[in-house]
């Protein structure tokens, strides 16, 4: 199979493209190595994700070239990225010595006392805006669980799991212990998801994939993780810091080109404040760089023609239902050498709240701004939809910042900066962005299972 470069549109390197076989192959083995490394001293593991996280900072440059020629984004995000893997694989290095069992109070002449087991295989459908950084948020917490990992990159972006899959073996991690089958949805990733000696399921990607998912693992009673997107609300009440939520809402929702679950695509903001904050929006978003992910621009291309066409049809329909775009609007190129999936930055303002751009899941860089007048509607229209994956708070006012947080349904809510936290954070959503937490301490318990024990020993 052929993997693309979208910053020039065309075929850049190939790939294997696995199927049922390959994922057969890599089950057996991950079940062979399995028994040895759910048995492995969980400081010995730690000490090989240590040495993968320095494999990993070593390598940073040209892992982050191919992350961008692979996806798209900038230089700097693909940077960005591949410090966060790192860290992440720092962060569960040390974490693998916090899984420990407890004792239960039975009385005295009863012990009890729970195990703390891996979950044994696992696999992890790894989606292709965040390659690098998905991958490692779920390998690595598996890992120091004790489990054996089967990842499926996205077909259009599988290099650097392939890469990161390599560096683990180089930091000592035994043969098959984690593998890579790549290729499509339908032939490589069905079938792991089907497998039946697959004990854990981590997808992130589209409800309805996630719904095939669930279905796919149900006659094994596989668990499942599901991260399925957003339409995130970023709340700016009128004695917000102004600079401050123009900043964020440009990185939460131009970041990526808009291709981030949790990315900040609905501007809910008190209504005596919109119009200075929409005009310095507009400016900055047509202020962005655009060009090839490598020439290091602020602004990078859409993933793949299919997704450039799926976001310019979200915004046609806006227009053709009457709404008020105001920036942007078009698939367009990289202005330097004329080719590439690029779409412009684009605002719709005053957009209805039963409005398609509204409901509906864009993963593009389009911006839609629902004004309020009380704190009341707003806490109304940042739940107005069927996601509740994350959202964003600004203002001065802590105690409104916190009762926003309390009342907004969804997994994260950051105050004051967008993307706030990091590896140490739980991350998930509620409704339909899913279930299940990944990142933090929350990653470890979803890779483990809990055995009980009960025994009298009194006479």
């Amino acid at each position: 199979m052929e993997t693309f470069d979208p910053g020039l549109g065309r075929a850049y390197h190939s790939f294997a493209a696995g199927d049922a076989d390959d994922v057969d192959a890599a089950v057996d083995a991950a079940l062979r190595a399995g028994r040895d490394w759910g048995k492995t001293r969980p400081a010995a593991r730690g000490s090989i994700l240590a040495r993968a996280a320095a494999l990993i900072r070593a390598e940073a440059p040209r892992l982050a070239v191919i992350e961008s020629l692979d996806s798209g984004k900038p230089l700097a995000e693909a940077e960005g990225d591949v410090a966060g893997a790192a860290r992440t694989f720092e962060y569960y290095a040390a974490a693998a010595n916090t899984l420990q069992g407890d004792s239960f109070p039975l009385g005295h002449d009863y012990l009890g006392y729970s195990i703390i087991e891996p979950a044994g295989v696992t696999a992890h459908i790894i989606p292709w805006n965040y390659p690098l950084s998905t991958a490692a948020r779920g390998i690595a917490p598996a890992l120091a669980a004790g489990c054996t990992v089967i990842a499926k990159p996205a077909e259009q972006t599988p290099m650097t799991a392939l890469l990161l899959a390599e560096l683990l073996h180089r930091a000592g991690l035994p043969a098959g212990v984690c593998n890579v089958v790549t290729g499509t949805g339908m032939e490589a990733g069905a079938p792991l998801v089907r497998h039946p000696a697959v004990r854990h399921v981590s997808f992130t990607g589209s409800v309805q994939t996630g719904v095939n998912v669930m279905q796919d693992a149900a006659p094994s009673v596989t668990r499942v993780l599901l991260e399925l997107g957003g339409k995130s609300p970023v709340i700016i009440l009128a004695d917000a810091d102004i600079d401050a939520a123009v900043e964020g809402i440009v990185g939460a929702i131009f970041e990526n080109a808009g291709q981030i679950c949790s990315a900040g695509s609905r501007l809910v903001i008190d209504r005596k404040i919109h119009g200075e904050v929409v005009s310095r929006l507009v400016e900055r978003a047509q202020s962005l760089t655009i060009g090839h992910g490598l020439r290091r621009p602020q602004f990078g291309p859409l993933n793949s023609v299919e997704q450039l066409s799926r976001v310019a049809a979200h915004v046609e329909g806006a227009r053709t239902r009457g709404l008020s775009l105001l920036t942007g609007g078009r698939p367009i190129v990289d202005p330097q050498t004329g080719k590439g999936w690029f779409f412009e930055p684009t605002i719709i303002d005053a957009a209805p709240a039963d409005d398609p751009v509204v409901q509906q899941e864009i993963f593009g860089p389009v911006l839609v701004v629902q004004p309020f007048d009380t704190d009341e509607e707003a806490l109304a229209l940042a739940n107005g939809t069927e996601y509740g994956l994350v959202a964003g708070v600004y203002t001065r006012d802590f105690s409104a910042a916190h009762r926003l947080a309390r009342d907004i349904d969804a997994g994260q809510v950051f105050i004051n900066e967008y993307f706030a936290g990091g590896i140490e954070v739980p991350f998930g959503g509620n409704k339909r962005s899913g279930f299940g937490r990944e990142k933090g301490l929350a990653a470890l318990e979803a890779y483990s299972r809990v055995k009980s024990v009960a025994a009298r020993i009194g006479g």
